[in-house]
């Protein structure tokens, strides 16, 4: 029995061994009841099995810790790649995106999966041919640079950092879920899971980690995706058939709109909104009177020695409080924009695009094609999912791998919209409609974890939940999915250990590229090129200690929604990177010049957009810009890739041709 067949039996008999473990809790629940207690035993076992992988796979050899030794078969590459890039934001946020918007969260699914097709055709054969160790060492290499190394250094560290403080955004919220605790120690305990993957065995650990993290998300999705469905008479597989639920919900839905309860709901968003624009236009003189009087309710309050909890509630209010008319402004006009979306009517899932006017239409579908774009693109440049193709054998394997790649991020996107639409019944038929006296328990359950995540306001004032009543965040979703259809709690642990496996396992891959690019582009190349192999491996594990720790104080900021994290992360990679990439391997003419001024007008004009339309760093940098063609933030790539390709190419025709020995790297690499 050879290494490849030994490996893919071992992996076969643990994927047969947790779904014996899977049973015999669900067993155990049965004949004792649910508790805490489950919820604890799958995120701690799961953990532990993680790090026994990386105990056993703990190395300090260089090209085992860099690129595992660049032998692992393509179909387990192809496996630990699709856990690496099943990120929090993909099982915890994408359905629950599908959910809330329908149609318009296909670009997700379009863009990731169809990215794959542009690393297959345009960079994974190329980036293993190469053979180096990271991306910026490619690049380095193709244009014989370190200051274009220096760069893409600092776009890899900053797209890979932003995506993995996502991925640590997910842990908090699992652990603060489904073991109790505070976020910010959830976050924390989280990245011990994390860093004993990494630390010990660098991509060596983090491979065969990956490969048995996606087992187990792939089975915590499928398996309850299919019970649910199941139930609802879809059968095990409901991939194939689950148009007809969309129908009945879609039936539902424009019943909804008719309603005269809901009318009242929704008028009554629209008046608070009304109010609130009023606020805005009362500008500055509605902040200082609206802030002189919580002063003064404060004061009042510690004259007469009133209730400690009604004073630091207020004082709450006044330390949240806009900290200019300026920052006022902003966060009025979130909270208004906010309001008037709860104003509107349910829109049916299937209808794309919905919108007002026709001008509405088409920013929709501007915003719709320029998301698709970055996500295509990003996924085509993101250095921890470029790095995974070094460590196949061949050129041939990578292109093998990138196949099934795209095979097992297949099974789990056909299934995503699936659970979205039984959610989406499931909740319309359980909540919409009953008495607030008879909620649910997952209702009172989240309520409590984070009162931010859902939310019950009788507003009517009949006693009966209305969908305009009802607002749920797409980021609970997929976590709450078992207990809103019912299925017992051993699903819901379940679903949490698929949830930790996918942010874990991208965390891992996130982790290790950032301090690999330290230690090996920026210490051993600028710093210390006498540096010994032992001293670099040791210097990545301290570093990777460091970025770990810091990207965890980040989280517990939480500085934005999980997707929107993501989202930026594939706009910054997109950028920065695809241009420089793809010009150097298909264009003989792009020069050094070329690379360094694109790579730094597309980030420069990625960032800028950010910076100036997201609303949390609006309020913190207190400037504002016009947002151009109306694209969201999250599509700030659909101006920075543009901008990158082109400084690219003028400055290539513009400076000198590239030397001989460059244009003869750029034949060899481009020779299958």
């Amino acid at each position: 029995m050879n290494e490849t067949q030994r490996l893919l039996r071992n992996y076969a008999l643990f994927a047969l061994g947790f779904m014996i473990f899977v049973g015999v809790i669900a067993r155990v629940e049965q004949d004792n009841g649910s508790g805490v207690w489950i919820g604890y035993l799958f995120l701690f076992v799961t953990i532990a099995v993680y790090a026994l992988i990386g105990v056993f796979s703990r190395t300090s050899d260089l090209v085992e810790y860099y690129v595992a030794g660049r032998r692992v078969p393509s179909a387990l590459n192809g496996m630990a790649t699709a856990a690496d890039w099943l990120s929090a934001a993909s099982f915890i946020g994408l359905a629950g995106s599908l959910y809330a918007t329908g149609y318009d969260a296909l670009a997700y699914v379009m863009g990731w999966t169809g990215g794959y097709c542009l690393v297959a055709l345009l960079l994974a054969p190329y980036v293993r041919k190469m053979a180096r160790y990271t991306l910026p060492d490619f690049l380095a290499t193709r244009y014989s640079s370190n200051v274009v190394r220096g760069i893409a250094v600092f776009a890899a560290i900053l797209c890979s950092f932003v995506y993995l403080v996502a991925q640590i955004q997910g842990v908090g919220l699992i652990a603060t879920r489904f073991i109790g605790v505070d976020f910010s120690v959830g976050i924390f305990c989280g990245l011990a899971g994390i860093l004993v993957c990494s630390f010990l065995g660098g991509m060596r650990a983090v491979t065969w980690t990956q490969v048995a993290q996606y087992i187990i998300l792939i089975t915590a999705f499928l398996l309850p995706v299919s019970l649910i469905a199941h139930r609802e008479g879809l059968g095990y597989f409901p991939q194939a058939n689950y148009g007809h639920l969309m129908e009945r919900v879609e039936t539902m839905e424009h019943q909804l709109r008719d309603q005269g309860a809901e009318q009242a709901v929704r008028d009554y968003y629209r008046r608070r909104a009304q109010a609130v624009d009023e606020r805005i236009n009362e500008l500055p003189g509605a902040y200082f009177r609206e802030h002189d009087a919580l002063v003064a309710q404060v004061a009042e309050l510690r004259k007469r020695n009133g209730p400690l909890r009604e004073i630091d509630a207020l004082q709450a209010q006044l330390t949240n409080f806009p900290r200019d008319p300026a920052d006022a402004s902003n966060r009025w006009a979130v909270e208004r924009d906010d309001l008037l979306a709860r104003a509107e009517p349910p829109v049916p899932m299937s209808k794309p695009f919905p919108s007002h006017s026709a001008a509405e239409q088409r920013s929709n579908k501007l915003n719709f094609l320029a998301l698709l774009l970055c996500l295509s693109l990003g996924t085509a440049s993101l250095p921890h999912i470029l790095t995974r193709y070094n460590t196949t054998t061949s050129v041939a394997s990578a292109r093998r791998s990138v196949g099934w790649t795209l095979f097992f991020v297949a099974l789990f996107y056909l299934t995503v919209p699936v659970l979205a639409v039984l959610i989406k019944y499931a909740t319309l038929t359980s909540l919409i409609g009953h008495h607030f006296s008879d909620l649910p328990q997952w209702v009172i359950q989240w309520g409590r974890v984070e009162p931010s995540l859902l939310k019950v306001e009788p507003i009517f004032g009949d006693g009966i939940v209305h969908w305009g009543e009802l607002s749920m965040q797409s980021d609970m979703i997929v976590l709450a999915a078992p207990e809103i259809a019912g299925l017992p709690y051993v699903y819901s642990g379940l679903i949490a250990a698929g949830a930790l496996a996918a942010a874990l396992s991208t965390a891992d891959g996130l982790l290790l590229t950032i301090s690999n690019a330290l230690s090996h582009d920026v210490y051993y190349y600028m710093v210390d090129p006498s540096a010994s192999s032992q001293k670099r491996v040791a210097t990545s594990k301290f570093l990777l200690l460091g970025v770990a720790l810091l990207a965890s104080y980040t989280a517990s900021l939480k500085i934005g929604n999980i997707l929107f994290l993501v989202g930026a992360a594939f706009s910054l990679a997109a950028s920065s990177l695809f241009p420089a990439l793809v010009l150097g391997i298909f264009w003989r003419r792009m020069t050094r010049t070329g690379a360094i001024l694109g790579m730094l007008a597309g980030l420069s004009v990625c960032v800028f957009y950010i910076v100036t339309t997201y609303p949390f760093l609006t309020r913190v940098t207190g400037f504002v810009g016009p947002r151009w063609f109306g694209i969201e933030p999250i599509a700030s790539g659909a101006f920075g890739v543009p901008a990158g390709f082109a400084v690219s190419i003028i400055a290539s025709l513009l400076s000198r041709r590239p030397d001989a020995r460059t244009l003869a790297l750029v034949d060899h690499l481009r020779r299958p």
